[in-house]
């Protein structure tokens, strides 16, 4: 990079500086760490902390405790395939909600006992509705003709009846009021061999109030169910909980201040995830609590619920190889090893606004200086870009050096990812500490 090439970064938005855990700055800030990782993997990686994992969990099982509520917590294992969650499920008293016999078989392999797993999902096939009714997993059916087969599987399963919320009438998840009635009907006749545990529900959006006024709705189901003879102790309340990303006045000021041109070649997005929220994970769940919470222990109703993105917040990042950077008018085109299914929100037509960062940090070349760059990913699609806002870096990205992208845990390290390219797809890194010092290991996904 030449004096020439040095530039003062037009239209470029506010930096939107990711919160981090102590645990990943540390891990970052190492001198090798992650170059000796990238060097061993050849390709990008994704670095996680079980240990966060676990204290999240606590914290939600600790909201449930300070309200005097029963219930459990099941991990939304959609949000991450590593093998590391489900352990630590295991070990603290965390359930698993899984929507398929592969999700199934992989949570029961690491211990989590069938008991303690909740399955969801639509029109689950009779092969999965006998595996988790021999495992004794709770079962949330959607549909009458899933109630069906499952009774024809001549196996003792425990249900609960997903509701479809009066929020989201044209959804497709869930049982309108017509079905719920004919559903619970039926569940009194076979009550001898289907135990009718409760309700579910799963709402968008991320705000207490509307959560806590179905849960006190189904309350007064659950009332009435009872009356009919069934056991109806549970309402299961979903995920949906909010995580905080930035700081509030980064946040603030990016929304005002938007603009189409902080992006490459202006490009437009409808939408983003709310990166600054609050209440946010367990206190969101603390909030809802506060709302209905005495409602559950007088009538000794217990709350289950099914955060995913909020127990794995900070639980880790993913590091990209830079491959090359070039200019492209007045800012740069930065290419990584990988591919943008790898951040995956991209593919949900938005972006994961969070800034990446540069490792090393510093260490700029005489002739180098400050430059603005977007983000592509190594395939031959104009449209595999990791980030396309433009993104201040303090010097320019060699070959060799990585980009690091803040607390992806959640939802973005694997949930499109694929091996176009046929590349393989990057491998999840534990990181270890033994003798004063760091190591790491692969993830047995």
């Amino acid at each position: 990079m030449t004096a020439s090439n040095q530039i003062t970064a037009p239209n470029i938005g506010p930096a939107l500086a990711a919160r981090q855990s102590e645990w990943a700055s540390a891990v970052q800030a190492d001198p090798t760490l992650l170059g000796d990782i990238a060097h061993a993997v050849g390709g990008p990686f994704h670095v996680i902390d079980p240990g966060r994992f676990a204290a999240n969990l606590d914290a939600f099982r600790a909201a449930l405790r300070a309200a005097g509520v029963q219930g459990r917590i099941y991990f939304g294992k959609k949000a991450n395939k590593a093998g590391a969650w489900l352990d630590e499920c295991a070990r603290h008293d965390g359930g698993v909600d899984v929507a398929s016999a592969p999700e199934l078989v992989h949570a029961l392999g690491h211990g989590v006992r069938g008991r303690e797993i909740v399955v969801t999902g639509p029109a689950k096939s009779t092969e999965l509705l006998w595996l988790a009714a021999r495992h004794e997993c709770l079962i949330a059916i959607d549909d009458l003709d899933e109630l069906e087969r499952l009774v024809d599987v001549g196996v003792a399963a425990r249900i609960l009846l997903r509701v479809l919320p009066p929020t989201g009438p044209n959804s497709r998840f869930g049982l309108d009021p017509e079905q719920l009635d004919r559903a619970l009907e039926r569940c009194v006749q076979v009550r001898e061999h289907i135990t009718m545990d409760g309700f579910s529900f799963h709402l968008d959006g991320y705000l207490p109030q509307p959560r806590a006024d179905l849960a006190n709705e189904l309350i007064d189901r659950c009332l009435d169910a009872r009356a009919r003879g069934l056991a109806a102790t549970a309402i299961d309340i979903g995920g949906g909980f909010a995580c905080e990303y930035v700081d509030p006045e980064d946040w603030r000021r990016f929304q005002h201040d938007y603009s189409d041109e902080w992006f490459h070649a202006a490009k437009q997005f409808n939408r983003f995830y709310p990166y600054h929220q609050a209440p946010v994970g367990a206190d969101m769940l603390t909030a809802v609590l506060e709302r209905v919470g005495s409602r559950f222990v007088e009538t000794g109703t217990r709350l289950l619920c099914e955060p995913g993105r909020a127990l794995l917040d900070q639980a880790g990042f993913t590091v990209f190889p830079v491959q090359g950077c070039k200019a492209r008018g007045e800012h740069f085109a930065v290419t990584v090893g990988g591919l943008s299914m790898s951040i995956s929100e991209q593919w949900k037509g938005s972006e994961f606004l969070p800034d990446p960062l540069l490792w090393p940090a510093g260490d700029s070349a005489a002739d180098d200086g400050p430059i603005a760059a977007f983000i592509g990913g190594s395939s031959c699609l104009e449209y595999d870009v990791l980030t396309w806002r433009k993104i201040a870096f303090e010097r320019a990205p060699r070959y060799g050096d990585l980009i690091v992208y803040p607390n992806t845990a959640g939802y973005q390290m694997d949930k499109n990812e694929s091996g176009f390219h046929q590349l393989p797809l990057p491998p999840k890194v534990r990181i270890h500490t033994r003798d004063g010092r760091y190591t790491w290991s692969i993830d047995s996904h």
